[in-house]
């Protein structure tokens, strides 16, 4: 562990060098995992300058299980509440003795307060946006990395059978969803990275639904999409199941989905482009006549979090695929009113010839009367 994160870190300090930043400040779960090497810290934070030893700071209680654990060399402890991870990463940054330092973050994870005793400390601090960085370096997997995500996978097969063999028309939402996530908890999972989705077909358009105490319908499309993660490592699928007598439009936009993901997994490769990925689909989704209906992304990185921002497979995107990305296909529905809502979506591996499924359910249509 200790070499992984020496070398993560290392990578991160080149990125930082040619970003023209003095430092980067990591304060989120997400990035502590990889570039600190534990996935069990709360109120810590990681100091990387752009040259020299990297510093974790953690509460006291936690600074044996930390050194024990964590891949980086330099942990220092403070206690709580006298000082804070806020006052300790603002105090590092003054001690580089820099008037105008630059500092990254990751976009979304400073609070308020962090960033208050940062100004503090040093008024003249300038900011900088690491997240792409962050996840560029994250997107090639290690070995270790891919069996954490391949354990995951598997714990999904096991919470989409419990959920498939549970719906049925009487039920709500959240009903299957316990089912679920109470098999993949047994099963091994350690939560799901996002908020989980059993939807009834009328909630299937929504952006970002959830799992709701709303009750499902006989004759109707179901929705499960689960996620499950290992060590801080998640995958995630998706299927639909037909209760009963479903109108024809709609098993026709499920069946366009399963051949166009088939297209999508066969396109995959080192070296091609996620835009011709993209094109692919598109043309195929196209000659059904379902081009405007059509989203610009159809799929994302996966590793720490469910959807990382690196690689996006995306209309236009000149972002190549390497051997040992870890992405998701096909992430869109088709979005025609009172038929489009069906989804598939599958844990994907990039390797040297290809591509290889991950999460290994049964990609065929889901039928269950009553």
């Amino acid at each position: 562990m200790k070499e992984q994160v020496k070398c993560r870190i290392a990578s991160l300090q080149s990125a930082l060098k040619s970003s023209g930043l003095d430092a980067a400040l990591i304060y989120d779960r997400e990035n502590l995992i990889y570039f600190a090497g534990v996935d069990d810290l709360e109120g810590g934070v990681l100091c990387v300058p752009a040259k020299g030893c990297a510093e974790l700071f953690c509460l006291a209680w936690d600074e044996k299980h930390m050194k024990e654990t964590c891949g980086v060399d330099k942990v220092t402890s403070y206690p709580f509440p006298q000082k804070s991870q806020s006052v300790m990463a603002a105090q590092w940054l003054k001690n580089l003795n820099l008037k105008t330092p630059k500092v990254g973050f990751t976009r979304y994870f400073i609070s308020l307060k962090d960033y208050q005793c940062l100004r503090e400390a040093v008024p003249g601090i300038v900011v900088g946006d690491i997240a792409t960085i962050c996840y560029q370096i994250r997107s090639v997997k290690s070995r270790e990395e891919i069996e954490l995500i391949r354990k995951a996978s598997r714990i999904l097969n096991v919470g989409m059978e419990a959920a498939v063999q549970f719906v049925r028309p009487g039920v709500k939402e959240t009903e299957v969803l316990a089912e679920a996530d109470y098999a993949m908890r047994k099963a091994g999972s350690q939560g799901s990275p996002f908020r989980m989705q059993v939807l009834t077909h009328k909630r299937q358009m929504l952006m970002h639904p959830y799992a709701g105490n709303y009750e499902i319908e006989n004759n109707e499309p179901v929705v499960i999409h689960l996620g499950a993660s290992v060590n801080g490592y998640t995958a995630k699928m998706c299927r639909t199941v037909f209760l009963g007598d479903v109108r024809e439009e709609v098993q026709k936009i499920y069946r366009t989905l399963i051949k166009a993901q088939e297209i999508a997994v066969k396109a995959v490769r080192p070296g091609a482009f996620c835009g011709e990925i993209y094109d692919v689909v598109y043309r195929f989704i196209a000659g059904f006549g379902y081009g405007d209906l059509w989203m610009d992304q159809i799929g994302y990185g996966i590793g720490i979090r469910q959807s990382e921002f690196y690689p996006v497979l995306a209309k236009g995107s000149k972002v190549p695929l390497r051997e040992n990305m870890v992405i998701d296909l096909l992430l869109p529905t088709i979005y025609q009113k009172g038929a489009g809502g069906p989804r598939i979506t599958d844990t994907v591996l990039v390797t040297a010839d290809g591509a290889e499924y991950l999460t290994g359910y049964s990609r065929k249509e889901i039928i269950k009367r009553f």
